[in-house]
């Protein structure tokens, strides 16, 4: 099947692809910004590396696969009835309908895409015959079944198709959402799936968009999806935001927990939905999105196909610095994720029970299907590898594309197979290699697969449900199969038939767990879901069966029944019901509510799950809980004051006088064996005492905070003397600094000012710059403007970051470098860049001109002075000095830094010439993962940082030393990006050739 370039073993077993490429694929060093240099390829011919790799057909596919023991592969679709299929749905009758991306990857405008209706005469499996049922798409990516029609995510719009005449073609066509992103065909929308609320989720993908109905009012905002996917009611196309956002890949298990996939992320959890924090605008909130794989998001893969001859001249130009791109993996060509995609869980019947709710993924560039196992580890999962050092099911045919997964109505799992000689993102394809490929080769090519046990036998015949009584649908919904379940409860949903209301009544009190959860989502769906048949299932003797009654208990809210019920579930023996609990008890109205929410915090209070879902809920109650709370001395020994900070912190935003005067009541008698423990809380509410106009200044201006400032005074005396003394640990006294920010200027600028010696720990030191960043008073600039000759390189980004927080600061900065008394090669280039966009015209012309007077020449004249420090003797000992010193704030090795960046470990596979090339040119190209974005706040302070994690209220950036800011929404002014890295230009400026040459001898050693 593959022709083999001479002397290259077909056996690339993944130790031996290392053995192999060991040579001449190396790994990445500052993988933020540019993970190579871009340099001309004099024109080289690489044809003789790269043979065209023929197909096979069907059949002799069926022989390149390698299935787990117990299991079998089998085909049921292939060309010429499909082509290029990315995704697959059954009707309620059992037609297969099958998404045909054609136009993949740079054909888009061409509109050779279309939609494929697959029908099996006899009803063995296989299908027999293909009707084009539309056509003419351009990049269709995700189809759903609903009412007799279909919808298909074709973006930037969501269509709805129906065959009216029954000939299988559809007439009908038309726009019911529109405006999701295209500028990266591998991440438009994907994974249409129905959820237990009756509504379709859509993955949005990388690209996002700007969604709206093509219906609506031209002064309707659209909404913007960027970080999050969305759900849409398929009757009315009513829609709402929902988390998520992977790149291709979101399923839900039985219970209605949701995972996702990207490229080398391969599976990830969603913690919650964004609509149960959106409603707080004040609250602080991680990503929803988290990694749950316990070998690590860009795990190992065991492939059995040979690496493309293509990824291996890629990945050694790449290494070389002759062409642009990521060097991944520790710089090997294969043996890891990059293309993983379609995460699905398991949920049919006709594997064994043991291998219900497994974690399938594909691995689309390594030719392979992986398999989880996931296990529970409190609100989140863990999943862990079954397969050691092999794979659920590989291919040594590299055409074997598995993009995606479907539960199929005779509970099999179908293997959605593109079917393509090349996957790769045509951008990530370097020219030279590139006019050797076809990327349009497999577009009338495709393969539907579906596994079995070894000893299955096809024994069930499908339904036709579309005719089916209502007896009959709501009999399925407690299926074993997960098709047939969903597939009921969609019936269900299009038929609104009020006969079914007696029948889902009945089912939701009998014995199978699921079937009562299904029978309350129906009803739930035909706005028939009283209290007679939710109040029972509070007690379910099921954990998820009671905690999707919670959920629903909501639109309850008018029954008092049900109000009176929540409120006494705090000591519910589920984590997974208290969370549910803590979310919903924010959208009722009960005089035990604060009370409740209080008991939920304190039983899991160091739960920052229970604690973000607590919080959220504290729209209206934050200071009767915060006072509840606040008294509380057990609570706060067991870690409560994380949690009263960040309620302080709302609290002030809020700026509401009732919830305000609560606090400082509260804190103001707070007992005597919590104060030490007090001081970050107490910080919340002085720092908005300062803000202009707040409820807190107008309090402090009409004397009523005499008691809270005297309890502050006292307080703050006792951290002065904390924060100077020499004998107290360093974290101690970094403690007590950070509650210096409470004095005024006049007491605290010079205290700080006095730490901020060399005689002191680096991190009171450190502390001590962060804390002087609080005040807006010229004095702070000054000051370390002062100390700047005798901080270290770590202490001079610590200062960077609190001098170019605020323009006067900038300008002060400026001065001085005018006036001598700074060193321009001082300043971090990267940050001046940034000021060079400022909207303050002259402060963004003044850094402009300091730019161009630093400037050294360009980048590849840099680069040439500095290759000098590969012929030099490098010291391993001096190498990991100058590492720790310089690189360390954003890469880690042996233990030592912060893993913002790529991890370096595996430096023994990693090339001098590109180790140079990255550090004197990290902005040649930028993977957007690692731009550096700017945030100018409501009050003027200017963040700088990666977006790392974004929410319905808030967006987290993240820069060296892994230090993190936080932001309200609603405190943004204004978002940009800035188009570079986040590590800096100029790092010659710090690190001379003999320096350079000791960097790269140790990362050439480290293990």
């Amino acid at each position: 099947m593959l022709k083999v370039i001479p002397d290259r073993p077909a056996d690339f077993s993944p130790v031996r692809i290392v053995d192999i490429c060991f040579n001449y694929l190396l790994m990445s060093f500052l993988g933020i910004g540019s993970l190579c240099v871009a340099t001309s390829v004099c024109a080289q011919d690489y044809s003789a590396e790269l043979p065209r790799i023929p197909p096979t057909d069907p059949q002799q596919a069926l022989k390149s696969f390698t299935v787990a023991p117990g299991f079998k592969i089998e085909l049921v679709a292939s060309e010429p009835l499909i082509g290029t299929p990315v995704a697959i749905e059954w009707d309620a009758d059992g037609r297969m309908y099958v998404c045909e991306m054609r136009g993949y990857s740079e054909d888009r405008d061409d509109a050779i895409s279309s939609i494929a209706l697959l029908t099996d005469d006899d009803d063995d499996g296989t299908y027999d015959r293909r009707t084009t049922f539309a056509d003419g798409l351009l990049w269709p990516t995700a189809i759903f079944p609903f009412d007799g029609g279909l919808f298909v995510g074709d973006a930037p719009d969501l269509y709805y198709f129906k065959d009216t005449d029954g000939d299988g073609q559809a007439d009908e066509k038309k726009v019911v959402l529109t405006g999701f992103g295209t500028s990266n065909v591998q991440g438009l929308l994907n994974s249409f799936r129905w959820g237990l609320d009756n509504r379709i989720h859509v993955a949005c993908s990388s690209v996002g968009g700007e969604i709206r109905r093509p219906d609506a009012k031209d002064d309707d905002k659209p909404v913007n999806v960027r970080g999050r996917d969305i759900a849409f009611d398929p009757r009315s196309y009513e829609f709402q935001p929902t988390s998520g956002a992977a790149q291709h890949g979101m399923c839900f298990d039985d219970w209605g927990r949701k995972f996702v996939s990207s490229n080398s992320n391969h599976i990830q959890q969603v913690m919650y939905e964004d609509h149960d924090i959106a409603r707080n605008p004040y609250l602080r909130a991680p990503s929803s999105r988290i990694s749950i794989a316990a070998d690590g998001p860009q795990a190992e893969v065991y492939r059995s196909s040979p690496v493309e001859p293509w990824r291996i001249v890629r990945t050694r130009l790449r290494v070389a610095g002759k062409a642009r791109g990521p060097i991944e993996g520790g710089g090997r060509a294969a043996g890891y994720f990059t293309g993983a995609t379609g995460v699905t869980i398991y949920r049919g019947d006709a594997w064994p029970q043991q291998w219900s709710g497994l974690a399938i993924i594909g691995d689309v560039g390594s030719n392979l299907v992986h398999r989880k196992r996931l296990e529970p580890n409190g609100l989140e999962f863990i999943a862990k590898r079954i397969d050691k050092e092999s794979e659920f099911i590989t291919s040594n045919d590299i055409w074997f594309r598995p993009a995606q997964f479907a539960a199929a109505p005779d509970g099999s799992l179908h293997v959605i197979d593109v079917c393509r000689e090349v996957i790769e993102h045509p951008k990530s394809l370097p020219p030279e290699i590139k006019q050797h490929l076809d990327l349009t080769s497999g577009r009338d090519r495709g393969r539907i697969y579906r596994v079995v046990p070894t000893d299955y036998r096809r024994n069930r015949k499908t339904e036709q449900l579309s005719a089916a009584p209502i007896e009959r649908l709501v009999q399925l919904l407690s299926h074993p199969n997960a098709w047939h379940r969903e597939t009921a409860a969609r019936l269900l949903y299009e038929r609104q038939d009020k006969t079914s209301i007696p029948m889902l009544k009945q089912l939701a009190g009998e014995p199978q767990p699921l079937g009562r959860l299904h029978a309350l989502y129906a009803l739930s769906g035909q706005q028939a879901l009283d209290a007679d048949a939710l109040l029972p299932r509070l007690d379910d003797a099921h954990q998820q069966v009671r905690r999707h009654a919670v959920r629903l208990a909501v639109s309850r809210g008018d029954s008092s029944s049900i109000t009176n019920k929540l409120v006494t579930m705090m000591d519910d023996p589920s984590l997974a019901v208290r969370y549910e609990l803590a979310f919903a008890l924010g959208s009722i109205k009960h005089d035990q509510k604060a009370s409740a929410l209080a008991d939920l915090i304190r039983r899991d209070t160091n739960d920052k799950w229970i604690a973000l879902a607590v919080q959220s809920s504290l729209v209206d109650d934050a200071g009767e809980v915060f006072g509840r709370l606040s008294g509380d001395v057990e609570f706060w020994k067991r870690g409560g004051a994380v949690f009263l900070q960040s309620l302080a912190s709302q609290i002030v935003a809020q700026n509401r006088e009732t919830d305000v005067l609560l606090a400082v009541g509260a804190l103001s008698n707070l007992p005597a064996a919590v104060e030490p423990l007090a001081m970050p809380v107490i910080t919340e509410l002085v720092k908005g005492r300062s803000r202009k106009g707040s409820v807190l200044a107008n309090l402090a201006g009409a004397g009523k905070l005499s008691a809270f400032e005297t309890k502050v005074d006292a307080l703050l005396m006792k951290s002065f003397q904390r924060a100077a003394d020499s004998q107290l640990t360093p974290q101690s006294r970094v403690e007590a600094i950070k509650s210096l920010s409470l004095a005024s200027p006049a007491q605290a600028l010079p205290a700080l000012s006095a730490l901020i010696d060399n005689r002191q720990p680096q991190q009171v030191q450190q502390a001590a710059i962060t804390a002087m960043g609080v005040y807006q008073h010229p004095d702070v600039a000054r000051n370390l403007i002062l100390s700047w000759p005798k901080l270290s390189p770590q202490l001079r980004e610590t200062a960077s970051e609190v001098l170019f927080a605020r323009p006067e600061r900038i300008m002060a900065l400026l001065d001085a470098v005018d006036n001598a008394d700074l060193q321009v090669s001082g300043i971090s280039r990267t940050r001046l860049q940034t000021a060079a966009k400022s909207r303050n015209f002259e402060l963004a012309e003044r850094a402009d001109a300091l730019l161009k007077k630093m400037s050294t020449g360009k980048r590849d004249q840099v680069l040439t002075k500095y290759r000098e420090a590969l012929r030099v003797k490098g010291d391993l000992v001096r190498g990991r000095q100058a590492f720790r010193q310089h690189c360390a704030v954003c890469h880690k090795a042996e233990g030592f830094g912060h893993e913002l960046g790529p991890n370096l470990a595996a430096m023994k596979s990693r090339g001098a010439d590109a180790i140079l090339a990255n550090v004197i040119d990290p902005n040649a190209e930028v993977n957007p993962q690692y731009l550096n974005y700017i945030v100018l706040t409501e009050d003027g302070n200017t963040l700088t940082g990666m977006i790392t994690a974004e929410s319905a209220t808030t967006l987290t950036l993240t820069r060296a030393e892994n230090a993190k800011d936080t932001v309200l929404r609603v405190d943004i002014e204004q978002l940009q990006s800035t188009g570079v890295s986040l590590m800096p230009e100029g790092l010659e400026e710090k690190i001379d050739v003999q320096s350079m040459a000791d960097i790269i001898t140790y990362l050439m050693q480290v293990n």
